[in-house]
């Protein structure tokens, strides 16, 4: 467990050569950005379809179970609050707000290269750095990546970090030598 709340990490973070997989992502937006957004996100949701889930928690549910992302215009973001927040804020899955003058298209596509670290009350991370059919390269520069975020996000820097394991999904973990 984190010696205090200070210790506990959660951040998004963009991996140097990307996840390797595909990362769901959705857009709660109105108008012109809705349009935009349909070109490159997995699903566009208006503020209809927001009240529809805040109705349906079953629903509601399945969605941030099946969603790794989701981006909402800022404007909807109380809304969302109020019809979601108990569903979306357990599983850390609030929105990322865009502003009126960010571009839905830039955030969606960095975020596709984006995964989530977070500690919680517990002292291991899980994360996904990669694919099996990436090379060895690129999935050292993605824990490159991490492991400099972390370093910098945590008080006594590399000292916080005991040991790193690699593994495929049900495959063993292999110790990552200092």
């Amino acid at each position: 467990m984190p010696d205090s709340i200070e210790d506990a990490v959660s951040r998004a973070i963009d991996e140097a050569s990307g996840t390797g997989q595909d990362t769901r992502i959705i857009v709660f937006a109105e108008g012109e950005t809705a349009i935009r957004a349909e070109e490159v996100a997995d699903e566009v949701l208006g503020d209809e379809d927001l009240e529809d889930l805040g109705d349906d928690d079953d629903a509601a549910k399945d969605l941030a179970d099946e969603t790794d992302f989701f981006i909402a215009e800022a404007n909807l973001m109380q809304d969302i609050g109020r019809y979601l927040g108990t569903v979306l804020g357990p599983r850390g899955k609030m929105p990322t707000p865009l502003q009126p003058d960010d571009d839905v298209v830039e955030t969606i596509e960095r975020m596709k290269n984006t995964v989530q670290v977070r500690s919680r009350d517990r002292r291991t991370f899980h994360t996904r750095v990669g694919a099996e059919d990436m090379s060895a390269d690129e999935i050292s520069d993605n824990i490159d990546v991490i492991l400099r975020r972390l370093f910098t996000d945590l008080e006594k820097g590399p000292q916080n970090i005991d040991a790193v394991y690699v593994k495929t999904t049900m495959g063993p973990a292999v110790e990552v030598p200092a």
